[in-house]
This record gives structure tokens, C-alpha cells and sequence, in this order.
């Protein structure tokens, strides 16, 4: 039976809502923490100190919505404690990479500009394929390898233009490259780790953020950041610790609004919106930091968004091919 058309209106405007919050919240993130790490009204040099700040936004937020169950009518927080051995044991490996990665977006974002940062994090898609090969022994087709030849090649395109335009920075786009290997590490393993919390991505969220607490403490300490906080004038500023916790509270909506987009739409449809949304933000930031940008550069970021977006559209095809083969039968479930 066909939708009626008031519920199918309905459904339309709920996905219009939800991708619009996604898009707001998203470009919203990163710009907030640009000013947090880059701001003169900000002005602290411990990158890695307020990123450990809004893990404990996450934090403390997921034990909130863990003790109470969730918000009641809109979501059910699953119960769970990161505290047990077992638990520790199979998630920790996990959320070290999660640290590492967070920590790297955050240092990325530091030390390049918003307009230059979905570029400088292109590789993901790269090394989710070299990985995937290497560590899971799946391959990949050629249509799919083509795309991650065009998105190095426009990634190395903008490099070129960022120098040129005197607007690059090697430890950013470093840190950015690291970025994306620990991102795509951090995917890869999420698959295998995702069963020991029952498949739910709030609970795994909610250890990740945990354990990241303290696993931040020695790399803080590594980077000389001490020095910054003791001798950090503004920890009485309400301006300060106002624009900490909307980048932490932002840190744990991101999440929150990825998740429920993925739900009301599909992976393919939450790809292209990224996609689409980096585009804008890579729009935006050009005009709100009032640079300007030649053609090569645009072209660059044209390359690895419709190399990215072709990429995703491929993956999904081939999945649904895989999907529409007959099982054999020594291979059904008895079940």
C-alpha cells in the first residue's frame, strides 16, 4: 500500500528537520573549536587540555543520561558502567585510538584553517581502503581505487595551493594526515568492539569518553601544556569556561545528531550530506575569515568532495549487489 501523503509529508519534514540540525551542529562544532584553539580572546596554548575538557562534557552528560535511562519520549540511554574489567579490557584498545584521533582533528584544526580543514582530512577514505585490505583482506574495486587516486590527487592539489597562497602549515596538514589514519583505524576496529557492548554506539561512546579522561592526563603532560595552564590568566573569565562548554556540549550533540541522521535517512544519504555540508562549510569559513581563494584551490576541493561523495555511491552499490546474491547452502544458519 502506498504511504498516505500526510504521514509521507510528515516523514519529509522530519528528515528536513534532522538533516538541518546535523548541518547546523557540525559546521557550528568546528568553528567553535577553531576559536577555542585559535582565538586571541581565547588565547590558550593547550590544545590538547581543552580537548580533554570536552570529554568530560561527554562524559559527564552520557553518566547523567546512564543513571536516568535517557530523556524521557525522545531516547533511551542504554544502562552500562566503563568501571568493569572486562569491559576495559576489550574497549580500551579502542578508545585509545579514539583519543589519538581526536586529539590529532583538534591539532589539526589548530594549525590550518577552516577552509583548508576538510582537504587537510581527506585521506580517510584512502586508508579505510588500504586498511580494509591489509587488516581485513577485503578488496576493493576499481571504480572505488580510482576515486581514492582522485581524492590524493586533489589532496595534494590543495596542499600545493595552500603554500602558494602562504596559508600552509606542515604540522597541520600532519596532524590532519594522522587524523584521518586514526579516524579510519578507529572505524575499522569499532566493527569488531561494537559486540561487547551490545551494539549500542551510546554506551561505546559513553566508555570512549571515560577512558579518554585519563588516557589525555600523560599526553597533555607530553606536550608541555602544564607550563600553559599554570601561567594562563583567564581561568576567572566567565567568557573563558562559557565557550568551553558549548564546544563540549557541541563535541556530544555532534555525536547525537550523526547518530539519529544515519537513523531517519541511510549510511549512503548521511555520506552525502557530510559531503555536501563540507562543501558549505568550506563556503562559509572563505567568507567569514574574508580569504581569498584561486580557481586551482577551488578546483582542489571540487576533486576530493565529488571523489569522495562518487566513492560512497559505489560502496553502496556494491553492497547491495553483494546483498541480492543467493546464499549457499551450506552456508544458511540451521536457525
Amino acid at each position: 500500500m502506498k504511504e498516505p501523503r500526510s504521514d509521507l509529508c510528515s516523514r519529509y519534514i522530519k528528515i528536513f528537520i534532522v538533516v538541518s540540525c546535523y548541518w547546523v551542529v557540525s559546521i557550528a562544532t568546528v568553528f567553535v573549536n577553531k576559536s577555542l584553539l585559535s582565538s586571541q580572546k581565547v588565547a590558550l596554548e593547550a590544545p590538547l587540555f581543552i580537548t580533554w575538557f570536552q570529554c568530560v562534557v561527554s562524559f559527564t552528560i552520557c553518566f547523567t543520561l546512564s543513571t536516568t535511562g535517557g530523556i524521557p519520549g525522545i531516547f533511551v540511554f542504554p544502562k552500562g558502567t566503563p568501571w568493569s574489567i572486562e569491559v576495559i579490557r576489550r574497549v580500551l584498545p579502542l578508545s585509545l585510538m579514539f583519543t589519538l584521533m581526536i586529539a590529532t582533528n583538534n591539532l589539526c584544526l589548530k594549525y590550518v584553517g577552516v577552509p583548508f580543514y576538510y582537504v587537510g582530512r581527506s585521506l580517510t577514505t584512502v586508508f579505510n581502503v588500504v586498511f580494509s585490505y591489509v587488516l581485513l583482506g577485503q578488496a576493493t574495486s576499481s571504480k572505488c581505487i580510482m576515486c581514492c587516486g582522485f581524492i590524493i590527487f586533489g589532496f595534494y592539489l590543495g596542499v600545493d595551493q595552500e603554500s602558494l597562497l602562504d596559508s600552509f602549515s606542515l604540522l597541520g596538514t600532519i596532524y590532519g594526515v594522522v587524523g584521518s589514519l586514526m579516524l579510519s583505524l578507529y572505524s575499522i576496529y569499532t566493527k569488531k568492539v561494537l559486540p561487547s557492548v551490545n551494539q549500542q554506539v551510546w554506551l561505546l561512546s559513553y566508555y570512549n569518553n571515560a577512558y579518554s579522561i585519563l588516557l589525555f592526563l600523560p599526553l597533555i603532560v607530553l606536550n608541555g601544556e602544564l607550563t600553559a595552564l599554570w601561567n594562563y590568566p583567564n581561568f576567572d573569565s566567565t567568557y573563558f569556561w562559557f565557550q568551553m562548554l558549548v564546544g563540549g556540549l557541541c563535541g556530544f550533540a555532534i555525536g547525537y545528531v550523526t547518530s539519529l541522521q544515519i537513523q531517519v535517512t541511510s549510511p549512503l544519504t548521511h555520506n552525502i550530506s557530510g559531503t555536501a555540508k563540507a562543501c558549505a562549510q568550506t563556503v562559509i569559513a572563505t567568507q567569514w575569515y574574508n580569504e581569498s581563494k584561486n580557481i586551482l584551490w577551488w578546483t582542489s576541493n571540487l576533486i576530493v568532495l565529488a571523489s569522495s561523495g562518487l566513492y560512497a555511491r559505489f560502496k553502496q552499490v556494491e553492497m547491495e549487489e553483494q546483498s541480492r546474491k543467493p546464499v549457499p547452502e551450506e552456508e544458511k544458519s540451521l536457525v
